[in-house]
């Protein structure tokens, strides 16, 4: 376990690392899971993008985590989780994330109303 984790990237410029992760079997992958949804942390990381595209390659595994984010107090992560991961779900996948992203839409926090994210959660609604 301590190999596959000494895999993970060591700084937001390690594309060595994201490459190789990319050749991972899913079920490794899958543990990484919670490490490498911290990278959309901030979309502007140069790793973020790739990491995003990563963790669509095995949506559902990774949309409770994201519900985890959503429903936290980290307004960026959210924004980032929502137009980098959820965005680009199939419906029926994005389907399970329904419950926050409504309340994200009309019934946001204050952060969330700052940072904008009920803009984006709206735009996912179609509204």
């Amino acid at each position: 376990m301590d190999d596959l984790f000494n895999r993970l990237p060591r700084d937001k410029h390690d594309f060595v690392r994201v490459n190789a992760l990319k050749k991972l079997d899913k079920e490794e992958l899958i543990l990484l899971i919670p490490n490498l949804l911290m990278w959309l942390q901030d979309i502007n990381w140069p790793i973020a993008i790739e990491i995003s595209k990563l963790l669509l390659t095995i949506p559902e595994e990774v949309i409770p985590y994201v519900k985890d984010v959503l429903q936290g107090d980290d307004d960026i992560w959210k924004e980032w989780c929502l137009r980098y991961f959820a965005m680009h779900l199939p419906i029926e996948l994005r389907q399970q994330l329904q419950e926050q992203i409504l309340r994200i839409a009309y019934k946001p926090t204050k952060g969330e109303e700052l940072e904008e994210v009920h803009i984006t959660a709206r735009e996912l609604l179609g509204n």
